[in-house]
């Protein structure tokens, strides 16, 4: 008998269902071995009997008999490596690319892992792979193979599950966290179309489960605190008239932000007085705090939440991640939404800040598509919301100018008269109302939105005034409106470096975003596509630097304000950077510690529990750890430095009171180690930009052509 045939005791095998193919051009082509044993002959070799042949056919069914043709043929055609030809990648074998197949939309399948045959499935032929058990040729719908046995596919499930944990990429890992495995076993679990769905349920959970604990001024009169300043601003709004709604009662929490939120607070006052009048009953009603009326504003903030906030970041993830894969999206949506610092004191001490940041994430979004007139016009509606809007002009109206510059005379000129005719327009019926009452209230409206004599800083905050003012005390020094220039120069100073950087780089690329004219060839008519300028990449970080500037050096600054800056600095984080990065790991850190400086502010609301958990579940969320991060590196023994203090000040405060001499040391402490830590964050913000700048200015194009 010829070693190169064997004889088998049944019709042979259709080349189809032999499992050593590759698809090629749309129809399956097959191995060399694989064809040589489909044409071997299936009579008997010489000197067999067909009797002994159909005896030691009876104990094979046809299932039994192919998986036995099978090992034949790997043995006949090489014995050494038989498994070799059915796995693309053994699990000791490097990756050919960076990207984890599990960042993949689809689950792999089991042979890329696998050193053992995996023999083509139904759904991949077509066709059932073997003839049926009771005789029937493949193709038959009455029967199927015989299922394996129970305990053989739980023994079979454990070792897929185990295989994988050991070989996936982000198991182990300092990028691997609790929203990539929740995410991934989403789409395991044959769930990724509901984890959208998942993702808004479980942040509105969230939200929720805040606002059960304490709010600002609750059972605190007769004062109260801001929850009663935000309901007491329904009642004015719903019961007096409108030239009445900034000057009526000021002492009793008057009316002192711009008119968009006089406008929400009577669109929530309505509902309000249908549901129960006393709720924002004139006079009267002033600190009510039944269950009912809380319940329904803290709706009101988590409906607005949902209508404006929640819709720009997605939006904004979309725009940033546009080529990444889904659950890289849905990743960053999670690590956005649940930023503590905005969850604690909208949902938990009570304010609407998430409708300020929310339209300027939409301003956002409008210049990174193109849609600049839209853009200026949604945030100056973030103005029209709240004055402190104003940290983001600096660098709003620098990248608009600057793309003006970009795109060249004719259509700079053009973009500049519509984006201020938008703006002018926005703003003008914002305040018209105001300007045309009798007599006119414009001017109270402004002293109300800017006032001056409240002095340079409001409680404890960690910028450098309060920093400062431990030890020289600067309102004894001079009276507010000297205080209120010097700080208004500090501002400038600050804020100078970040805008003139936009500027410089416009300017040096100025000209090249000019669309040519449309030929006027008969059916060649074509206008290429609006690109983003350079310094669209640099708005980001322009915004972290102005805020932070505002928030450090600027007028009149709340512990709340600090919001502004985390939300760039949260921004970033879309990118999805493991903890190696440098960028990562600052924008962990800023927020870490602006979380902590309103610990003074959060420990009057009763917060602490929501304020120790919720920070604790975000950097579980994320996968921060900063143990892991680059040995050696400046941000690792920053971070380490400034979370030993905050554990060391926390566990202080707990243990040990303040000196009868010093009731406010442990507030004064939490000033000076914040501050420290905004400032270099300031530093590091605004070489960071210089960075990013330079990678995208024409001198470095030229410099990597050279190269």
């Amino acid at each position: 008998m010829d070693g190169s045939e064997c004889w088998l005791p049944f019709p042979p095998l259709p080349v189809a269902v032999i499992p050593g193919f590759a698809r090629s051009s749309g129809r399956n082509t097959f191995t060399e071995s694989t064809a040589t044993m489909s044409a071997r002959p299936t009579s008997p070799p010489v000197g067999a009997s067909s009797s002994s042949a159909s005896a030691s056919a009876r104990p094979m069914n046809p299932h039994q008999a192919s998986l036995h043709a099978l090992r034949l043929r790997d043995a006949s055609v090489n014995p050494a490596s038989s498994s070799s030809a059915f796995s693309t990648r053994t699990p000791g074998s490097p990756r050919s690319s960076r990207r984890s197949i599990f960042e993949s939309e689809t689950e792999p399948d089991s042979e890329i892992y696998s050193p053992r045959p995996r023999y083509p499935s139904t759904s991949e032929l077509g066709f059932p792979l073997f003839d049926q058990p009771d005789g029937r040729r493949a193709g038959s719908t009455t029967s199927s193979l015989r299922a394996p046995s129970p305990l053989a596919n739980r023994k079979e499930g454990r070792e897929r599950r185990r295989r994988r944990k050991e070989e996936g990429t982000l198991r182990g890992e300092e990028h691997d966290s609790m929203a990539r495995r929740w995410v991934r076993w989403m789409a395991r679990s044959g769930l990724g179309s509901w984890t959208g769905v998942c993702v808004l349920g479980g942040v509105t959970l969230v939200k929720w489960a805040v606002g059960l604990s304490g709010y600002s001024g609750e059972g605190k009169p007769p004062m109260f605190g801001d929850y009663e300043a935000q309901r007491h601003w329904m009642e004015i709004t719903l019961h007096l008239p409108l030239r009445r709604w900034y000057s009526y009662d000021l002492p009793y929490w008057g009316l002192d932000y711009p008119p968009l939120t006089a406008y929400v607070s009577y669109l929530c006052a309505l509902p309000a007085h249908l549901l129960s009048p006393r709720w924002v009953a004139l006079d009267s009603s002033r600190g009510y705090e039944s269950p009912s009326s809380r319940v329904y504003m803290r709706l009101t903030v988590l409906l607005l939440d949902l209508a404006i906030y929640i819709p720009a970041v997605w939006w904004f993830v979309r725009l940033r991640l546009g080529g990444r894969s889904r659950r890289t999206q849905t990743i960053a949506l999670l690590t956005i939404l649940l930023q503590p610092a905005l969850i604690l004191i909208d949902n938990g001490h009570f304010q609407y800040n998430s409708v300020m940041l929310g339209l300027t994430i939409l301003a956002l979004n409008c210049f990174l598509s193109n849609r600049d007139v839209l853009g200026a016009v949604l945030f100056c509606l973030s103005l029209g919301f709240k004055q402190m809007a104003l940290y983001y002009a600096p660098g709003v109206f620098v990248y608009l100018l600057g793309k003006c510059v970009w795109l060249g005379p004719r259509q700079g000129r053009a973009l500049f008269l519509r984006l201020a005719l938008s703006t002018l327009l926005t703003l003008t019926l914002l305040f018209a109302p105001f300007a045309l009452t009798r007599p006119p209230q414009l001017a109270q409206v402004l002293r109300r939105i800017f006032p001056l004599a409240r002095g340079l800083f409001e409680d404890k905050v960690a910028n450098f005034w309060c920093a400062l003012n431990v030890v020289i005390k600067l309102r004894e020094l001079a009276p507010p409106e000297t205080l209120a220039k010097l700080a208004l120069a500090a501002t400038a100073l600050a804020i100078a470096p970040a805008c003139a950087h936009v500027l410089a780089l416009s300017w040096g690329a100025r000209g090249e975003g000019e669309t040519p004219r449309p030929s006027s060839t008969p059916r060649t008519t074509t206008i290429p596509a609006p690109a983003l300028p350079p310094t669209a990449t640099l708005l980001p970080y322009a915004l972290l630097s102005t805020s932070l500037s505002f928030f450090l050096f600027s007028f009149q600054v709340h512990e709340k304000s600090i919001l502004l800056p985390l939300l760039p600095l949260s921004l970033l984080l879309a990118d999805g950077k493991d903890p190696h990065a440098q960028e990562w790991a600052w924008a962990v850190l800023g927020n870490n510690v602006g979380v902590f400086s309103m610990w003074p502010l959060l420990k009057k609301d009763r917060q602490g529990m929501p304020y120790g958990a919720l920070t604790l579940f975000w950097n579980y969320l994320v996968g921060y750890d900063p143990r892991k991060l680059p040995s050696g590196s400046f941000i690792k023994v920053l971070s380490l430095a400034s979370y030993a203090l905050i554990l060391l000040l926390h566990a202080s405060e707990l243990l040990l009171p303040p000196p009868a001499r010093y009731p406010d040391l442990y507030p004064l402490l939490n000033v000076l180690l914040s501050g420290a830590v905004f400032g270099l964050l300031w530093l590091w913000g605004m070489r960071r930009q210089l960075e990013v700048g330079w990678a995208y200015s024409p001198k470095s194009a030229d410099l990597r052509l050279d190269l």
